[in-house]
């Protein structure tokens, strides 16, 4: 989408099709697969209690200088497990995510998320995480 008609094109491609690719992996798995943030770009993708203190511990651990992106694996009582990994900001998420960005991506921003939290990042920066959550084999997922 970037590609074939820039920023504000690839703003629409995410907001349709991210929820659906998120879907389809979730039904393909059986785990629940997200992405959450701090500063949300779309409010359905709001942190639960612990992911928030995963992503609070993600951006403490980068702010020492760590090597890659950290992650997180944790089992859960009743045989559930949760899985995240930061994602970084990438001198290409920029042009919708960085601190000076085109009035025409400001006006796709304004159409698609209105509440838009997630503008201001630099290169390198925590921009949120892949979440993935196994359900106990006792409730649904």
């Amino acid at each position: 989408a970037m590609n074939a008609g820039g920023p504000a094109r690839a703003i629409e491609v995410c907001q349709q099709d991210a929820p659906a690719i998120a879907a389809r992996l979730s039904a393909q798995s059986g785990a629940r697969v997200s992405r959450t943030a701090l500063r949300l770009r779309n409010s359905a993708n709001a942190p639960d209690r612990p992911a928030r203190e995963v992503l609070e511990d993600f951006r403490h651990v980068l702010a020492a200088d760590a090597a890659e992106p950290p992650e997180r694996f944790e089992s859960r009582p009743g045989g559930g497990a949760r899985y995240m990994k930061a994602i970084l900001t990438q001198p290409q998420c920029l042009a919708c995510h960085g601190a000076q960005v085109s009035p025409e991506v400001e006006a796709a921003l304004a159409r698609h998320y209105p509440g838009d939290q997630a503008t201001g990042f630099a290169a390198g920066e925590l921009r949120g995480a892949f979440l993935i959550d196994w359900p106990s084999p006792e409730s649904p997922p």
